[in-house]
Protein backbone atom coordinates (compact mmCIF):
# COMPACT_ATOMS: atom_id res chain seq x y z
CA UNK A 1 0.00 0.00 0.00
CA UNK A 2 1.36 3.42 -1.00
CA UNK A 3 1.90 5.97 1.78
CA UNK A 4 -0.77 8.20 0.54
CA UNK A 5 -3.14 5.18 0.56
CA UNK A 6 -1.93 4.21 4.28
CA UNK A 7 -2.70 8.48 5.07
CA UNK A 8 -5.84 8.68 3.88
CA UNK A 9 -6.83 5.43 6.06
CA UNK A 10 -5.23 6.01 9.08
CA UNK A 11 -6.79 10.02 9.30
CA UNK A 12 -10.40 8.66 7.90
CA UNK A 13 -9.74 6.22 11.16
CA UNK A 14 -8.84 8.21 13.20
CA UNK A 15 -11.69 10.57 12.51
CA UNK A 16 -14.01 7.79 13.00
CA UNK A 17 -13.18 7.13 16.46
CA UNK A 18 -12.89 10.47 17.30
CA UNK A 19 -8.89 10.97 17.48
CA UNK A 20 -8.88 13.79 15.17
CA UNK A 21 -11.04 17.18 14.12
CA UNK A 22 -13.54 15.83 10.95
CA UNK A 23 -12.00 19.02 8.73
CA UNK A 24 -8.91 16.91 7.97
CA UNK A 25 -10.68 15.39 5.78
CA UNK A 26 -12.43 18.31 3.67
CA UNK A 27 -8.93 18.37 2.08
CA UNK A 28 -10.32 18.37 -1.58
CA UNK A 29 -7.12 17.47 -3.91
CA UNK A 30 -4.17 15.60 -2.24
CA UNK A 31 -0.58 15.51 -3.59
CA UNK A 32 -1.09 12.19 -5.82
CA UNK A 33 -4.38 13.51 -7.42
CA UNK A 34 -5.43 12.68 -10.31
CA UNK A 35 -4.77 8.88 -9.50
CA UNK A 36 -4.13 7.21 -13.24
CA UNK A 37 -3.84 3.88 -11.79
CA UNK A 38 -6.07 2.28 -8.89
CA UNK A 39 -3.92 0.00 -7.16
CA UNK A 40 -6.23 -3.00 -6.68
CA UNK A 41 -3.91 -5.23 -7.29
CA UNK A 42 -2.38 -6.12 -4.33
CA UNK A 43 -1.56 -9.84 -3.16
CA UNK A 44 -3.93 -11.41 -1.45
CA UNK A 45 -5.65 -14.97 -0.93
CA UNK A 46 -7.14 -17.04 -3.70
CA UNK A 47 -10.90 -15.97 -3.29
CA UNK A 48 -13.51 -18.89 -3.43
CA UNK A 49 -15.18 -19.75 -6.73
CA UNK A 50 -18.46 -18.27 -7.76
CA UNK A 51 -21.31 -20.44 -9.44
CA UNK A 52 -24.08 -18.29 -10.99
CA UNK A 53 -27.47 -19.54 -13.06
CA UNK A 54 -28.89 -17.70 -15.71
CA UNK A 55 -32.16 -18.51 -13.88
CA UNK A 56 -31.04 -16.68 -10.90
CA UNK A 57 -29.21 -13.86 -12.14
CA UNK A 58 -32.72 -13.17 -14.52
CA UNK A 59 -35.24 -13.39 -11.71
CA UNK A 60 -32.65 -11.51 -9.44
CA UNK A 61 -32.30 -8.46 -11.48
CA UNK A 62 -35.80 -8.31 -12.55
CA UNK A 63 -37.56 -8.92 -9.58
CA UNK A 64 -35.24 -7.86 -6.58
CA UNK A 65 -33.19 -4.78 -8.43
CA UNK A 66 -29.64 -5.47 -6.43
CA UNK A 67 -27.75 -2.36 -6.61
CA UNK A 68 -27.90 0.84 -4.74
CA UNK A 69 -31.95 2.67 -4.96
CA UNK A 70 -31.83 5.80 -6.09
CA UNK A 71 -28.70 7.02 -8.69
CA UNK A 72 -26.05 8.63 -7.07
CA UNK A 73 -22.17 9.80 -8.72
CA UNK A 74 -19.55 7.03 -10.21
CA UNK A 75 -17.31 6.25 -6.82
CA UNK A 76 -14.12 5.05 -8.91
CA UNK A 77 -13.29 7.97 -10.94
CA UNK A 78 -10.09 10.18 -10.32
CA UNK A 79 -10.56 14.02 -9.80
CA UNK A 80 -10.68 14.69 -13.58
CA UNK A 81 -13.72 12.33 -13.43
CA UNK A 82 -11.61 9.74 -15.85
CA UNK A 83 -11.55 5.88 -14.94
CA UNK A 84 -8.13 4.54 -13.92
CA UNK A 85 -6.98 1.83 -14.92
CA UNK A 86 -6.99 -1.26 -12.98
CA UNK A 87 -7.74 -4.62 -12.71
CA UNK A 88 -11.02 -3.75 -14.29
CA UNK A 89 -10.18 -1.46 -17.07
CA UNK A 90 -7.14 -0.02 -18.85
CA UNK A 91 -7.62 3.25 -20.86
CA UNK A 92 -6.89 2.98 -24.72
CA UNK A 93 -8.36 4.38 -27.02
CA UNK A 94 -9.89 7.39 -25.37
CA UNK A 95 -6.45 8.13 -23.54
CA UNK A 96 -4.00 7.64 -26.88
CA UNK A 97 -4.12 6.78 -30.16
CA UNK A 98 -4.21 3.58 -31.84
CA UNK A 99 -2.95 2.64 -35.14
CA UNK A 100 -5.08 0.12 -37.59
CA UNK A 101 -2.31 -2.36 -37.22
CA UNK A 102 -2.90 -2.23 -32.92
CA UNK A 103 -6.57 -2.03 -33.52
CA UNK A 104 -7.17 -4.98 -35.78
CA UNK A 105 -4.36 -7.18 -33.57
CA UNK A 106 -6.84 -6.23 -30.43
CA UNK A 107 -5.66 -8.89 -27.36
CA UNK A 108 -4.62 -10.90 -29.77
CA UNK A 109 -0.73 -11.87 -28.58
CA UNK A 110 -0.08 -15.19 -31.29
CA UNK A 111 -1.58 -16.38 -34.66
CA UNK A 112 -4.32 -18.84 -33.07
CA UNK A 113 -4.39 -22.73 -33.13
CA UNK A 114 -1.34 -24.69 -34.53
CA UNK A 115 -2.91 -26.34 -37.49
CA UNK A 116 0.28 -28.72 -37.98
CA UNK A 117 -1.23 -31.11 -36.34
CA UNK A 118 -3.77 -32.60 -34.87
CA UNK A 119 -6.21 -30.63 -32.37
CA UNK A 120 -6.82 -33.06 -29.29
CA UNK A 121 -11.15 -32.80 -28.42
CA UNK A 122 -10.57 -33.11 -24.28
CA UNK A 123 -14.35 -32.37 -23.52
CA UNK A 124 -17.36 -31.71 -25.34
CA UNK A 125 -20.57 -29.27 -25.27
CA UNK A 126 -22.90 -30.67 -27.24
CA UNK A 127 -26.55 -29.20 -26.22
CA UNK A 128 -28.37 -26.56 -27.99
CA UNK A 129 -28.26 -25.57 -31.65
CA UNK A 130 -24.50 -24.77 -31.96
CA UNK A 131 -22.33 -27.31 -29.93
CA UNK A 132 -18.47 -26.63 -29.27
CA UNK A 133 -15.51 -28.33 -27.72
CA UNK A 134 -12.69 -28.05 -25.62
CA UNK A 135 -9.40 -28.63 -27.68
CA UNK A 136 -5.08 -28.59 -26.78
CA UNK A 137 -3.48 -27.71 -30.17
CA UNK A 138 0.09 -29.37 -30.91
CA UNK A 139 1.43 -27.11 -28.40
CA UNK A 140 -0.61 -27.79 -25.69
CA UNK A 141 -2.60 -24.57 -25.57
CA UNK A 142 -5.89 -24.85 -24.94
CA UNK A 143 -9.08 -22.82 -26.65
CA UNK A 144 -12.88 -23.29 -26.88
CA UNK A 145 -14.15 -23.95 -30.15
CA UNK A 146 -17.64 -22.23 -31.20
CA UNK A 147 -19.82 -22.98 -34.24
CA UNK A 148 -22.20 -20.83 -36.13
CA UNK A 149 -26.06 -21.94 -36.44
CA UNK A 150 -26.44 -24.26 -39.93
CA UNK A 151 -28.05 -21.77 -41.74
CA UNK A 152 -26.04 -18.86 -40.88
CA UNK A 153 -22.41 -19.23 -41.83
CA UNK A 154 -20.27 -16.95 -40.02
CA UNK A 155 -23.24 -15.40 -38.15
CA UNK A 156 -21.83 -15.96 -34.45
CA UNK A 157 -17.85 -16.61 -35.12
CA UNK A 158 -17.38 -13.78 -37.15
CA UNK A 159 -19.61 -11.38 -34.59
CA UNK A 160 -17.66 -12.64 -31.68
CA UNK A 161 -13.92 -11.72 -33.20
CA UNK A 162 -15.46 -8.22 -34.41
CA UNK A 163 -16.90 -7.08 -31.10
CA UNK A 164 -13.76 -8.58 -29.00
CA UNK A 165 -11.36 -6.16 -30.54
CA UNK A 166 -14.21 -3.51 -30.34
CA UNK A 167 -14.51 -4.18 -26.44
CA UNK A 168 -10.41 -4.50 -26.03
CA UNK A 169 -10.11 -1.11 -27.71
CA UNK A 170 -12.18 0.25 -25.39
CA UNK A 171 -10.58 -0.38 -22.42
CA UNK A 172 -11.73 -3.74 -21.24
CA UNK A 173 -10.31 -7.40 -20.67
CA UNK A 174 -11.34 -9.92 -22.84
CA UNK A 175 -9.90 -13.30 -24.65
CA UNK A 176 -7.84 -13.78 -27.59
CA UNK A 177 -10.56 -15.04 -29.89
CA UNK A 178 -9.03 -16.45 -33.63
CA UNK A 179 -10.94 -17.41 -36.51
CA UNK A 180 -9.90 -20.64 -37.48
CA UNK A 181 -11.40 -23.18 -40.22
CA UNK A 182 -10.75 -26.83 -39.46
CA UNK A 183 -12.24 -30.38 -40.54
CA UNK A 184 -13.78 -33.31 -38.93
CA UNK A 185 -10.37 -35.54 -40.15
CA UNK A 186 -8.21 -32.51 -38.59
CA UNK A 187 -9.77 -33.65 -34.99
CA UNK A 188 -8.67 -36.34 -32.60
CA UNK A 189 -10.45 -37.30 -29.16
CA UNK A 190 -8.76 -37.80 -25.82
CA UNK A 191 -9.55 -40.79 -23.85
CA UNK A 192 -10.96 -38.45 -21.11
CA UNK A 193 -13.28 -36.88 -22.93
CA UNK A 194 -16.49 -37.84 -21.94
CA UNK A 195 -19.81 -36.59 -23.51
CA UNK A 196 -23.52 -37.04 -21.84
CA UNK A 197 -26.00 -39.01 -23.78
CA UNK A 198 -29.69 -38.46 -24.32
CA UNK A 199 -30.16 -40.35 -20.77
CA UNK A 200 -28.04 -37.89 -18.82
CA UNK A 201 -25.76 -40.40 -18.41
CA UNK A 202 -21.64 -39.79 -18.80
CA UNK A 203 -19.55 -41.86 -21.38
CA UNK A 204 -16.57 -41.91 -23.37
CA UNK A 205 -16.62 -39.77 -26.42
CA UNK A 206 -17.16 -41.31 -30.12
CA UNK A 207 -16.07 -40.39 -33.46
CA UNK A 208 -19.54 -40.75 -34.63
CA UNK A 209 -20.29 -37.73 -31.78
CA UNK A 210 -17.85 -35.59 -33.39
CA UNK A 211 -19.76 -36.29 -36.37
CA UNK A 212 -22.94 -35.53 -35.66
CA UNK A 213 -21.61 -32.23 -34.46
CA UNK A 214 -20.15 -31.71 -38.07
CA UNK A 215 -23.78 -32.41 -39.80
CA UNK A 216 -25.03 -29.65 -37.59
CA UNK A 217 -22.54 -26.93 -38.89
CA UNK A 218 -22.22 -24.85 -41.69
CA UNK A 219 -19.55 -25.91 -44.45
CA UNK A 220 -17.56 -23.45 -46.60
CA UNK A 221 -17.46 -24.44 -50.61
CA UNK A 222 -13.63 -26.59 -49.81
CA UNK A 223 -15.73 -28.65 -46.94
CA UNK A 224 -13.66 -26.89 -43.81
CA UNK A 225 -15.88 -25.43 -41.08
CA UNK A 226 -15.38 -21.59 -39.55
CA UNK A 227 -15.42 -21.57 -36.41
CA UNK A 228 -14.15 -19.56 -33.23
CA UNK A 229 -11.24 -20.10 -31.14
CA UNK A 230 -10.85 -18.70 -27.64
CA UNK A 231 -7.46 -19.24 -26.15
CA UNK A 232 -7.90 -20.03 -22.38
CA UNK A 233 -7.66 -17.22 -20.10
CA UNK A 234 -4.20 -17.11 -17.41
CA UNK A 235 -4.78 -17.75 -14.26
CA UNK A 236 -7.77 -19.62 -12.78
CA UNK A 237 -11.46 -19.10 -12.68
CA UNK A 238 -13.07 -17.57 -10.27
CA UNK A 239 -16.66 -17.67 -12.11
CA UNK A 240 -18.80 -14.87 -13.11
CA UNK A 241 -19.01 -10.91 -11.08
CA UNK A 242 -21.88 -9.10 -10.32
CA UNK A 243 -22.93 -6.27 -11.89
CA UNK A 244 -24.02 -4.96 -8.30
CA UNK A 245 -22.24 -4.98 -4.72
CA UNK A 246 -18.88 -6.24 -3.69
CA UNK A 247 -16.79 -9.71 -4.00
CA UNK A 248 -16.65 -9.82 0.02
CA UNK A 249 -13.29 -11.87 0.09
CA UNK A 250 -11.64 -9.76 -2.43
CA UNK A 251 -10.21 -6.94 -0.17
CA UNK A 252 -9.15 -5.09 -3.46
CA UNK A 253 -12.94 -5.06 -4.17
CA UNK A 254 -13.84 -1.89 -2.69
CA UNK A 255 -16.13 -0.25 -5.07
CA UNK A 256 -19.69 -1.43 -5.70
CA UNK A 257 -19.83 -2.64 -8.82
CA UNK A 258 -22.62 -0.46 -9.69
CA UNK A 259 -20.62 2.42 -8.82
CA UNK A 260 -18.57 1.82 -10.89
CA UNK A 261 -17.92 4.19 -14.18
CA UNK A 262 -16.76 1.74 -16.80
CA UNK A 263 -19.31 -0.70 -16.05
CA UNK A 264 -22.01 1.98 -15.70
CA UNK A 265 -20.72 3.52 -19.23
CA UNK A 266 -20.90 0.18 -20.62
CA UNK A 267 -24.39 0.39 -21.22
CA UNK A 268 -23.38 3.02 -24.31
CA UNK A 269 -21.18 0.88 -25.94
CA UNK A 270 -23.86 -2.06 -25.15
CA UNK A 271 -26.16 -0.25 -26.97
CA UNK A 272 -24.18 0.91 -30.02
CA UNK A 273 -22.86 -3.01 -30.35
CA UNK A 274 -26.44 -4.26 -29.68
CA UNK A 275 -24.58 -6.08 -27.15
CA UNK A 276 -27.91 -7.65 -25.48
CA UNK A 277 -25.85 -10.05 -23.46
CA UNK A 278 -24.43 -7.78 -21.63
CA UNK A 279 -24.77 -9.39 -18.03
CA UNK A 280 -23.10 -11.42 -15.64
CA UNK A 281 -23.00 -14.60 -16.63
CA UNK A 282 -21.00 -13.75 -19.78
CA UNK A 283 -18.28 -12.10 -17.25
CA UNK A 284 -15.49 -14.28 -15.72
CA UNK A 285 -12.91 -13.33 -12.46
CA UNK A 286 -9.14 -15.04 -12.75
CA UNK A 287 -7.32 -15.01 -10.37
CA UNK A 288 -3.59 -14.43 -11.10
CA UNK A 289 -1.50 -16.04 -8.90
CA UNK A 290 1.89 -14.15 -7.50
CA UNK A 291 3.42 -16.84 -5.56
CA UNK A 292 1.50 -17.93 -2.67
CA UNK A 293 -1.03 -14.90 -3.63
CA UNK A 294 -2.12 -13.25 -6.32
CA UNK A 295 -4.89 -10.99 -7.51
CA UNK A 296 -8.24 -11.10 -9.55
CA UNK A 297 -8.96 -9.99 -13.33
CA UNK A 298 -12.26 -8.94 -14.18
CA UNK A 299 -13.11 -10.06 -18.05
CA UNK A 300 -15.92 -9.68 -20.49
CA UNK A 301 -16.39 -12.78 -22.66
CA UNK A 302 -19.16 -14.32 -24.91
CA UNK A 303 -19.61 -12.16 -27.35
CA UNK A 304 -21.51 -13.81 -30.16
CA UNK A 305 -24.82 -12.72 -29.44
CA UNK A 306 -23.91 -8.76 -30.69
CA UNK A 307 -24.22 -6.84 -33.70
CA UNK A 308 -27.30 -9.28 -35.39
CA UNK A 309 -26.52 -12.31 -33.42
CA UNK A 310 -28.21 -13.99 -30.88
CA UNK A 311 -25.21 -16.55 -30.88
CA UNK A 312 -27.50 -19.68 -32.04
CA UNK A 313 -29.47 -18.16 -34.76
CA UNK A 314 -30.13 -14.77 -36.05
CA UNK A 315 -31.02 -11.99 -32.96
CA UNK A 316 -34.64 -11.66 -31.98
CA UNK A 317 -36.29 -8.75 -32.79
CA UNK A 318 -37.14 -8.12 -29.58
CA UNK A 319 -33.25 -7.66 -28.23
CA UNK A 320 -32.26 -4.69 -27.69
CA UNK A 321 -35.32 -3.09 -28.13
CA UNK A 322 -37.59 -4.83 -24.75
CA UNK A 323 -36.54 -6.94 -21.46
CA UNK A 324 -37.41 -10.30 -21.75
CA UNK A 325 -39.90 -9.74 -19.04
CA UNK A 326 -41.27 -6.03 -19.11
CA UNK A 327 -44.70 -5.26 -17.31
CA UNK A 328 -45.52 -1.34 -19.85
CA UNK A 329 -45.94 -3.33 -23.04
CA UNK A 330 -47.50 -6.30 -21.61
CA UNK A 331 -49.90 -4.22 -19.85
CA UNK A 332 -50.60 -1.57 -22.80
CA UNK A 333 -51.29 -4.47 -25.24
CA UNK A 334 -53.54 -6.30 -23.33
CA UNK A 335 -55.68 -2.78 -22.44
CA UNK A 336 -55.59 -2.55 -26.08
CA UNK A 337 -56.77 -6.28 -26.53
CA UNK A 338 -54.02 -6.37 -29.01
CA UNK A 339 -54.50 -3.51 -30.95
CA UNK A 340 -51.50 -1.83 -30.02
CA UNK A 341 -48.22 -3.64 -31.19
CA UNK A 342 -44.64 -2.84 -30.31
CA UNK A 343 -43.05 -0.44 -32.80
CA UNK A 344 -40.00 -2.91 -33.23
CA UNK A 345 -41.94 -5.35 -34.73
CA UNK A 346 -42.42 -3.32 -37.46
CA UNK A 347 -38.56 -3.07 -38.26
CA UNK A 348 -37.70 -4.51 -41.31
CA UNK A 349 -33.84 -6.02 -41.44
CA UNK A 350 -31.93 -6.78 -44.95
CA UNK A 351 -31.48 -10.33 -45.55
CA UNK A 352 -28.17 -10.99 -44.48
CA UNK A 353 -27.59 -14.46 -43.28
CA UNK A 354 -24.18 -13.68 -42.20
CA UNK A 355 -25.63 -10.80 -39.95
CA UNK A 356 -28.92 -11.16 -38.39
CA UNK A 357 -30.90 -8.62 -37.50
CA UNK A 358 -28.89 -5.56 -37.17
CA UNK A 359 -30.12 -1.93 -37.92
CA UNK A 360 -29.49 1.69 -37.51
CA UNK A 361 -32.86 3.49 -38.19
CA UNK A 362 -35.22 2.37 -35.58
CA UNK A 363 -32.30 2.71 -32.89
CA UNK A 364 -32.60 4.71 -29.77
CA UNK A 365 -29.43 4.24 -27.74
CA UNK A 366 -31.31 6.06 -24.56
CA UNK A 367 -33.67 3.70 -25.15
CA UNK A 368 -31.97 0.38 -25.78
CA UNK A 369 -32.10 -2.53 -23.41
CA UNK A 370 -30.40 -5.56 -22.51
CA UNK A 371 -31.67 -9.12 -22.01
CA UNK A 372 -32.84 -8.14 -18.38
CA UNK A 373 -31.97 -5.24 -16.19
CA UNK A 374 -28.59 -4.67 -15.19
CA UNK A 375 -27.66 -2.29 -11.84
CA UNK A 376 -24.89 -0.72 -13.20
CA UNK A 377 -26.89 0.32 -16.14
CA UNK A 378 -29.20 1.34 -14.20
CA UNK A 379 -26.71 3.91 -12.44
CA UNK A 380 -26.00 5.53 -15.32
CA UNK A 381 -26.02 9.05 -15.11
CA UNK A 382 -25.21 11.52 -17.69
CA UNK A 383 -21.11 12.27 -16.37
CA UNK A 384 -20.76 8.63 -16.87
CA UNK A 385 -22.09 8.87 -20.44
CA UNK A 386 -19.84 11.90 -21.95
CA UNK A 387 -16.70 9.42 -20.58
CA UNK A 388 -18.44 6.63 -22.53
CA UNK A 389 -19.08 8.83 -25.68
CA UNK A 390 -16.37 10.72 -25.70
CA UNK A 391 -14.50 6.94 -26.02
CA UNK A 392 -17.12 6.28 -28.67
CA UNK A 393 -16.20 9.54 -30.95
CA UNK A 394 -12.56 7.83 -30.99
CA UNK A 395 -13.45 5.23 -33.26
CA UNK A 396 -13.34 6.82 -36.76
CA UNK A 397 -14.59 5.27 -39.93
CA UNK A 398 -11.91 4.31 -40.85
CA UNK A 399 -10.86 2.04 -37.68
CA UNK A 400 -14.66 0.54 -38.07
CA UNK A 401 -14.37 -0.73 -41.48
CA UNK A 402 -11.12 -1.98 -40.35
CA UNK A 403 -12.22 -3.68 -37.14
CA UNK A 404 -15.67 -4.98 -39.12
CA UNK A 405 -12.75 -6.94 -41.95
CA UNK A 406 -10.97 -8.63 -38.67
CA UNK A 407 -14.45 -11.08 -39.12
CA UNK A 408 -13.79 -12.08 -42.70
CA UNK A 409 -17.37 -11.60 -43.99
CA UNK A 410 -17.74 -13.36 -47.13
CA UNK A 411 -20.16 -11.47 -48.42
CA UNK A 412 -18.99 -8.04 -49.38
CA UNK A 413 -22.47 -6.22 -49.43
CA UNK A 414 -22.79 -7.89 -46.11
CA UNK A 415 -19.87 -6.38 -45.16
CA UNK A 416 -20.19 -2.91 -46.53
CA UNK A 417 -23.98 -2.91 -43.94
CA UNK A 418 -22.53 -3.71 -41.46
CA UNK A 419 -20.14 -1.08 -41.70
CA UNK A 420 -22.59 1.75 -42.41
CA UNK A 421 -24.82 0.54 -39.61
CA UNK A 422 -21.94 0.66 -37.02
CA UNK A 423 -21.18 3.88 -38.23
CA UNK A 424 -24.85 5.28 -38.26
CA UNK A 425 -25.31 4.00 -34.72
CA UNK A 426 -21.82 5.50 -33.91
CA UNK A 427 -23.27 9.26 -34.94
CA UNK A 428 -26.90 8.58 -33.42
CA UNK A 429 -25.28 7.52 -29.69
CA UNK A 430 -22.68 10.73 -29.81
CA UNK A 431 -25.56 12.90 -31.54
CA UNK A 432 -28.27 11.99 -28.02
CA UNK A 433 -25.66 11.80 -25.25
CA UNK A 434 -23.68 15.42 -26.02
CA UNK A 435 -26.54 16.91 -25.54
CA UNK A 436 -27.20 15.63 -21.90
CA UNK A 437 -24.17 17.50 -20.48
CA UNK A 438 -21.98 20.21 -21.24
CA UNK A 439 -19.52 18.88 -23.64
CA UNK A 440 -16.36 20.32 -22.54
CA UNK A 441 -13.03 17.97 -22.42
CA UNK A 442 -9.84 16.92 -22.46
CA UNK A 443 -8.51 20.40 -20.05
CA UNK A 444 -4.96 20.86 -20.85
CA UNK A 445 -1.92 24.07 -20.35
CA UNK A 446 -1.18 25.46 -23.55
CA UNK A 447 2.12 26.00 -22.12
CA UNK A 448 2.94 24.20 -19.33
CA UNK A 449 6.24 24.74 -18.64
CA UNK A 450 5.80 27.90 -15.41
CA UNK A 451 3.65 29.06 -13.09
CA UNK A 452 2.86 32.82 -14.26
CA UNK A 453 3.16 35.87 -11.91
CA UNK A 454 1.22 38.97 -12.30
CA UNK A 455 -2.31 38.75 -14.05
CA UNK A 456 -3.35 40.16 -17.58
CA UNK A 457 -6.81 42.21 -18.16
CA UNK A 458 -10.25 40.01 -17.90
CA UNK A 459 -10.30 38.77 -21.94
CA UNK A 460 -7.54 39.46 -23.10
CA UNK A 461 -4.87 37.04 -24.91
CA UNK A 462 -2.54 35.26 -23.13
CA UNK A 463 0.57 37.10 -23.31
CA UNK A 464 3.40 35.07 -25.06
CA UNK A 465 5.11 32.80 -23.10
CA UNK A 466 2.38 32.47 -20.47
CA UNK A 467 -0.42 29.55 -19.86
CA UNK A 468 -3.51 29.22 -21.52
CA UNK A 469 -6.11 26.68 -20.36
CA UNK A 470 -7.18 24.99 -23.67
CA UNK A 471 -10.42 22.28 -24.01
CA UNK A 472 -11.85 20.42 -26.45
CA UNK A 473 -15.90 20.81 -27.26
CA UNK A 474 -17.13 17.82 -28.20
CA UNK A 475 -20.61 18.94 -29.22
CA UNK A 476 -18.91 21.60 -31.69
CA UNK A 477 -16.67 18.35 -33.39
CA UNK A 478 -19.66 16.57 -33.44
CA UNK A 479 -21.77 19.52 -35.60
CA UNK A 480 -24.32 19.60 -33.10
CA UNK A 481 -23.46 23.06 -33.15
CA UNK A 482 -21.45 25.59 -35.64
CA UNK A 483 -19.31 27.48 -32.73
CA UNK A 484 -19.31 28.58 -29.25
CA UNK A 485 -18.62 31.26 -27.32
CA UNK A 486 -17.58 30.60 -23.45
CA UNK A 487 -18.00 32.86 -20.16
CA UNK A 488 -15.64 32.27 -17.78
CA UNK A 489 -14.66 33.76 -14.38
CA UNK A 490 -11.13 32.71 -12.40
CA UNK A 491 -11.29 31.82 -8.31
CA UNK A 492 -8.64 31.39 -6.20
CA UNK A 493 -9.04 27.96 -4.59
CA UNK A 494 -8.73 27.10 -1.08
CA UNK A 495 -7.85 23.32 -0.77
CA UNK A 496 -7.55 23.06 2.95
CA UNK A 497 -11.41 24.18 3.30
CA UNK A 498 -12.97 23.90 -0.34
CA UNK A 499 -13.83 27.49 -0.59
CA UNK A 500 -13.32 29.92 -3.62
CA UNK A 501 -13.10 33.42 -3.83
CA UNK A 502 -13.55 35.31 -7.05
CA UNK A 503 -10.27 36.97 -8.43
CA UNK A 504 -12.11 39.21 -10.60
CA UNK A 505 -15.03 39.79 -13.10
CA UNK A 506 -16.10 37.43 -15.75
CA UNK A 507 -15.01 37.20 -19.19
CA UNK A 508 -15.97 36.04 -22.21
CA UNK A 509 -13.81 33.90 -25.07
CA UNK A 510 -14.64 33.21 -28.57
CA UNK A 511 -12.47 29.87 -28.61
CA UNK A 512 -12.10 26.60 -26.68
CA UNK A 513 -8.98 28.79 -24.77
CA UNK A 514 -8.99 30.43 -21.87
CA UNK A 515 -5.83 32.93 -20.58
CA UNK A 516 -4.78 31.66 -16.96
CA UNK A 517 -4.19 34.68 -14.50
CA UNK A 518 -1.06 34.93 -12.98
CA UNK A 519 -1.56 34.76 -9.50
CA UNK A 520 0.45 33.30 -6.47
CA UNK A 521 -2.63 30.99 -4.86
CA UNK A 522 -1.50 27.37 -4.77
CA UNK A 523 -4.60 26.32 -6.46
CA UNK A 524 -6.98 28.43 -9.11
CA UNK A 525 -10.71 27.71 -10.74
CA UNK A 526 -12.49 28.56 -13.83
CA UNK A 527 -15.88 28.52 -13.93
CA UNK A 528 -16.70 27.83 -17.74
CA UNK A 529 -20.24 27.82 -19.49
CA UNK A 530 -21.28 28.26 -22.84
CA UNK A 531 -23.06 31.71 -24.38
CA UNK A 532 -26.44 31.35 -25.63
CA UNK A 533 -26.26 27.13 -25.40
CA UNK A 534 -28.43 25.67 -28.15
CA UNK A 535 -29.66 22.54 -25.96
CA UNK A 536 -31.10 22.58 -21.86
CA UNK A 537 -27.87 20.43 -20.79
CA UNK A 538 -25.47 22.66 -22.55
CA UNK A 539 -26.41 25.25 -19.54
CA UNK A 540 -24.69 23.56 -16.68
CA UNK A 541 -21.13 24.82 -15.55
CA UNK A 542 -17.90 23.18 -15.67
CA UNK A 543 -15.57 23.90 -12.87
CA UNK A 544 -11.81 23.31 -13.63
CA UNK A 545 -8.94 23.41 -10.91
CA UNK A 546 -5.46 24.12 -11.07
CA UNK A 547 -2.68 23.49 -9.18
CA UNK A 548 -0.03 26.51 -9.03
CA UNK A 549 3.02 25.03 -7.97
CA UNK A 550 6.45 24.94 -9.85
CA UNK A 551 4.43 24.20 -12.67
CA UNK A 552 0.98 24.67 -13.57
CA UNK A 553 -1.24 21.10 -13.63
CA UNK A 554 -5.17 20.55 -14.23
CA UNK A 555 -5.76 18.64 -11.44
CA UNK A 556 -9.82 18.74 -10.93
CA UNK A 557 -12.74 18.77 -12.98
CA UNK A 558 -17.08 19.15 -11.60
CA UNK A 559 -19.63 19.53 -13.62
CA UNK A 560 -22.81 21.08 -12.19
Amino acid sequence: MSAIMMLRFAVTLLVLIGLAPAPALAVKFLPDDPLVEDDDRLPIPKPAEVELSQGYDFMANTFFEPGHDQRTPARNTNTLGEVPDSAWFTNRIGHRPMGIDELVRGPNQGTGPDTTGPWTITRSKTQGVTPGFTIADPRGNVYFIKFDPRDNPQLSTSTEVIVTKFFYALGYSVPENYLAYIRPEQLAISPKAKITDEDGKKRPMQKEDVDRTFRRVPRRPDGSVQVVASLGLPGQPLGPFLYSGTRSDDPNDIFPHEMRRELRGLRVFAAWLNHDDSRSINSLDMFVPEGDRGWVKHYLLDFGSCLGSGSTRPQNPRAGNEYIYETKPMIKSALTLGLWDRPWRKVKYPDYPSLGRFEADFFRPELWRPEYPNPAFDQMDDADALWATRIVMCFSDDAIRALVRTGSIDDPKAEDYLIRTLIQRRDKTIAHYLQQLTPLTDFALASPGAASSGAPAAGDPAPAGSSGLQFRNLGVEAGLAAGATYRYQWFRFDNDRDSAEPLGPGASAASAAIPVPRDGAAFLMARIELTDPPFVGWKRKVDVYLRNGSTLAVVGIERE
